[in-house]
């Protein structure tokens, strides 16, 4: 009976309670790094190229309560993120060096670039999620964020360095 239940509740209501806190924070960050990014000519939604390699697929991707600020398209490999439109990339387990070679791949073109292991955050991605068991923050890498082609609020970056956002 609880499974027909389950069943039967739309998709976004049954995704959203199976998320994690952690993958909730994670949507929530990602989300509002992407929300106050400005890309030169795009009308509507930046399209947000997910690497399959990430834990935290379902939480980027998935329809929930809260709308997404962009369209999730998963991706598998550096093909698919040459052949897709993207407009900023979530790398999962993409080394930092392999973050900036695909990165420079785009030829200039504006590219917001998030990494999910990358903590150091010294190269690869302007955003780099710093995820623990008890909270989930992000670094800003400023050098790759100016040469990325895209302009962030600066409220963005001043949370970064707020050690208690979350």
């Amino acid at each position: 009976m609880a499974l027909v239940l389950l069943l039967s509740m739309p998709c976004g209501l049954a995704i959203g309670g199976i998320l994690s806190e952690t993958d909730r924070s994670v949507r929530s960050i990602v989300s509002g790094i992407v929300s106050y990014t400005h890309w030169p000519a795009l009308s509507g939604k930046p399209n947000l190229c997910i690497f399959a390699s990430s834990h935290y697929v379902e939480a980027l991707s998935s329809n929930g309560p809260d709308a997404l600020p962009y369209t999730p398209v998963i991706i598998h490999d550096d093909r698919d993120a040459l052949n897709a439109e993207c407009h900023a990339l979530y790398f999962g387990n993409e080394s930092p060096t392999h973050q900036l070679e695909l990165s420079q791949a785009f030829h200039a073109r504006p590219l917001l670039l998030i990494a999910e292991h990358n903590p150091q955050c010294l190269t690869g991605s302007a955003f780099c999620l710093i995820i623990d068991s008890a909270r989930v923050r992000f670094s800003v890498n400023l050098d790759v964020l100016s040469r990325s082609g895209v302009r962030v609020n600066p409220d963005v970056l001043m949370l970064a360095r707020n050690k208690k956002h979350e």
